[in-house]
């Protein structure tokens, strides 16, 4: 075999392999509209029971870890519980942000069933954050009058990217905040107060990304390959992370929970955040008068409220709470912006030019309801 003929063999041997390789890859994100939005083979659930429980499941949490369960006594009569396998012991040890986020999904979860024409009966049932059974709810069939747009609950994301730097209309602010001014604040990015939340940020993030338990804890979250994504349906994807393109095909196919805890990951992190924090209108505060159990579950409803308004005003809101979580932060906070209240969420916020299809997974209706 003369030179040439070995050097092509060889050449589309290579080829062969590297395009082989490459076709056996884990090629795209999974996006959320690749899934089945509602595959339910429950005999018990009437179809508008899980379809109400569907909507509810795509209400915000951290780390996307949906941290609750349905326990299904009767048809339309259900205890929504704290899913204590879904907790994150290093950035919410005392199940805070657990409470705000089922409180998130009991907001959805009423919205949801006012579309099919009922009305949600609440009793609590939580004394602590750490209490398995949080509240009971009876739905009752009425003529709605006035059912909420359900397409707010599915077209809901958190964006991270690509915010402009342009300051909220006031018009805007006040549609956002409309009758809860007690409770949300906005922090212009310029203010005073917002130039010390970009710094705190940033300070709480090197904080918590150089603090190995919080580090593993948000590699044990994320879900790095589709076989993975498709799994657990909850976390951190690369889809949700905004890690697109050729990037997206290398985290996917060669990083684990090992490249979390590695410097690079660590630093290419710290880096993003420096450039989100430098790039929003501002911030919004929401605040509570207590820590009750109750107040909690009213907070995390009050942040959900907020995040189905914004998209319609092509404005992102992405929660930013490391601040919170990061007692060195959280200690001056309150005295430096001005505000005594407890500040149970930090979002930064911005207008966009084009606001993406939401992308984060759900786990199916199945997966979270107990009889």
């Amino acid at each position: 075999m003369n030179r040439t003929k070995f050097i092509c063999l060889v050449g589309g041997s290579i080829v062969t392999t590297v395009a082989t390789g490459y076709l056996l890859s884990d090629k795209s994100n999974l996006l959320r509209k690749d899934i089945k939005l509602i595959d339910s083979h429950n005999v018990i659930l009437k179809p508008d029971e899980t379809e109400i429980l569907h909507l509810a499941s795509l209400a915000s949490s951290t780390h996307n870890a949906q941290p609750w369960f349905v326990q299904y006594l009767e048809p339309y009569n259900w205890i929504i519980g704290n899913d204590k396998s879904k907790w994150l012991p290093e950035a919410d040890p005392t199940q805070r942000e657990t409470i705000l986020s089922i409180g998130a999904f009991i907001q959805n979860l009423e919205y949801a069933a006012s579309s099919f024409g009922y009305i949600c009966h609440w009793t609590l049932l939580a004394k602590t954050n750490q209490d398995e059974q949080v509240v009971a709810v009876k739905l009752n069939k009425i003529e709605s009058k006035n059912p909420f747009d359900i397409s707010k609950i599915k077209e809901r994301r958190t964006v991270r990217s690509n915010f402009l730097k342009d300051e909220l209309k006031i018009e805007d602010r006040q549609y956002l905040i409309n009758s809860e001014t007690e409770f949300i604040h906005y922090l212009p990015a310029i203010s005073k107060e917002g130039q010390y939340i970009n710094e705190q940020t940033i300070v709480a993030n090197r904080i918590q990304t150089y603090r190995e338990p919080a580090q593993q804890e948000l590699a044990d979250w994320i879900r790095f390959s589709t076989k993975d994504a498709e799994k657990y349906r909850d976390g951190l994807t690369t889809a949700s992370m905004e890690i697109e393109g050729l990037s997206g095909w290398i985290v996917r196919n060669f990083y684990n929970k090992d490249s979390v805890m590695n410097k690079d990951f660590r630093e290419v992190g710290l880096d993003k955040v420096k450039q989100q924090v430098s790039e929003s209108a501002g911030w919004i505060l929401i605040t509570s008068k207590d820590n009750s159990v109750a107040t909690l579950l009213e907070t995390g409803r009050r942040m959900e409220r907020l995040l189905l308004k914004v998209r319609e005003k092509n404005i992102a809101i992405h929660p930013m709470t490391q601040i919170l979580e990061e007692s060195s932060t959280r200690q001056m906070l309150n005295q430096v912006i001005g505000i005594s209240e407890n500040i149970q969420f930090i979002l930064r916020v911005g207008y966009l030019k084009n606001y993406p299809q939401p992308v984060s997974l759900r786990r199916p209706v199945d997966w979270f309801i107990h009889s």
